[in-house]
């Protein structure tokens, strides 16, 4: 099993890939030091500190590690290699990942080595279910595949508004897929996890505001497919994102990170509380971050509650709300409960049961209908007056079916119904709906969210687009489309598929 103080040493480095540069002569460091090897004394108090994680680098040089041992069968062959940064200032090893070698596959290094690669955040190896789960960011994709390069850049606030919304939001889902009929649905490679999805998002989220990270005072990640019962993921998604104020001595982040669970709107249950901090006098220039994530979990076919296991997917989305430079401003939302058992896993039991039939009606028709006709008198609205209208999706007929109930048509609700492309990804599904939406509204489009939670209540949010959209939508180029429909997704049969759903979650 892994050590916690082994685990802190090396997530304290390698979860951010963090180094040193020298502002006297230079010289770079894949290690945080206080001073530097040639300039010596006169260099302490000059040194920076550098993020490779936003970076791009080049893969110089491989190897194929073709007998994995021990802690690292589960992932098969794999590429290991040296990756260098800034024009080889400093090198570091990593592993390639998101690559499935088989056992007597000829790999042409000649076709991998030079070419540009970005981090990723996963799962180092496998672990004993009673150990800290290892992670880092040693690992690596190719930049001009399906996860490209994205810039970081940090800009200054240039516009308040009077109500709190979306500043900026993030989605990612796994370029592997299952393709059964007219779904197919995204599935989490070996060394992936809901905590990694969350990272990723979060990531994407960062990128996309420009907003400066340690303004975020708050980060929510919803979830249930955390691979602990007790330990918060949130806290490994703060200190990865460097989120809030860091004491770099101390290794402490100065934010709030929670993790909240309600089955399928764990995230979207935080929208209204992440405005309303931000809305708070004191806290009009912070910002808050809330991700939904998970690797949606299903019994195998054959097995009691298998059936979920041809709807179940893999992703994460995240949106950071804010006072300034709002993309989509909030215009009202409505919260409704109830006990209706629809869906639930008992404690120690590794698959989630549900209510058969029941689980459509009375449990999401009555849930998702009522809270949307609630919201909509509340506003005084009618179907024609919003643009879009994203439902939870746990299948593809269930939010269609109530869609046209309520009065939708399909161009308002058919941009958001992504269970088709990714398969219902629990906290992430509603979520990344809204988010592929936000990548083709126009300003002053009204959109209509409403998220569902496991037969015991359901949100609904009125958004209203600002001008800033457009800004918003030219910074983003890992848009849900792309992750959608792209030549770089690769499809694995039923079996592959269990094996990369199951992963490196224990030895």
């Amino acid at each position: 099993m892994s050590s916690e103080p082994i685990e802190h040493r090396v997530s304290h480095i390698g979860d951010r890939l963090r180094g040193s540069r020298c502002e006297l002569c230079g010289k770079e460091y894949f290690k945080l030091k206080d001073y530097c090897g040639a300039c010596g004394r006169e260099s302490f108090g000059k040194m920076k500190n550098i993020d490779f994680f936003y970076e791009e680098g080049t893969l110089e040089t491989c190897t194929l590690v073709d007998k994995p041992t021990n802690k690292f069968t589960r992932l098969g062959p794999y590429i290991y290699g040296l990756v260098s940064f800034h024009d080889g200032s400093v090198r570091f090893p990593g592993r390639l990942t998101d690559k499935i070698i088989a056992n007597d596959e000829d790999v042409d290094f000649e076709d991998l080595e030079g070419r540009n690669v970005v981090p990723r955040f996963r799962r180092r190896h496998a672990v004993d279910s009673s150990g800290i789960v290892p992670t880092i960011t040693l690992a690596f994709t190719f930049a001009d595949e399906y996860y490209p390069y994205h810039e970081r850049k940090i800009a200054k606030p240039s516009k308040e508004y009077e109500r709190p919304g979306i500043v900026g939001y993030g989605a990612y889902t796994s370029r592997f897929r299952i393709k059964e009929g007219a779904i197919e649905r995204s599935i989490p490679f070996f060394d992936e996890d809901a905590i990694t999805a969350a990272v990723e998002a979060g990531k994407f989220g960062l990128i996309n505001s420009e907003i400066d990270h340690r303004l975020v005072s708050k980060v929510y990640v919803g979830s249930e497919s955390n691979p602990y019962a007790v330990k918060p993921i949130a806290s490994k998604v703060a200190q990865v994102l460097n989120l809030g104020e860091e004491e770099h001595k101390e290794g402490l982040q100065c934010v709030d990170a929670v993790d909240t669970e309600f089955a399928c709107k764990a995230a979207t249950s935080m929208f209204k509380d992440a405005a309303s901090l931000v809305f708070y006098p004191e806290s009009k220039k912070s910002y808050t971050m809330v991700i939904g994530t998970d690797n949606s979990q299903a019994a195998p076919r054959g097995e009691p509650g298998g059936e979920l296991d041809f709807f179940v997917g893999y992703g994460a989305c995240a949106f950071i709300f804010g006072m300034y430079d709002v993309i989509a401003q909030f215009e009202g939302w409505i919260s409704i409960t109830s006990d209706t058992p629809d869906f639930w896993r008992r404690d120690l039991q590794p698959y989630p049961s549900h209510g058969g039939r029941f689980t459509g009606k009375p449990a999401y028709f009555k849930h998702v209908t009522k809270v949307v006709q609630k919201l909509m008198e509340k506003l005084s609205l009618k179907p024609q007056d919003i643009t879009y209208f994203v439902a939870h999706q746990p299948n593809a007929a269930f939010p269609t079916r109530v869609a046209k109930a309520l009065g939708f048509r399909e161009e308002q609700f058919e941009p958001g119904l992504l269970v088709k492309k990714f398969g219902n990804t629990y906290s992430g599904c509603s979520p990344i709906g809204l988010a592929a939406v936000l990548d083709v509204a126009e300003p002053d489009d009204r959109i209509l969210l409403a998220s569902y939670g496991s037969g015991a209540g359901a949100d609904a949010y009125s958004f209203i687009a600002t001008k800033q959209l457009k800004e918003s939508q030219n910074r983003q180029r890992f848009t849900v489309a792309h992750q959608a429909e792209n030549e770089f997704l690769q499809y694995v049969d039923y079996g592959t598929y269990r094996r990369l759903k199951e992963g490196l979650s224990s030895i």
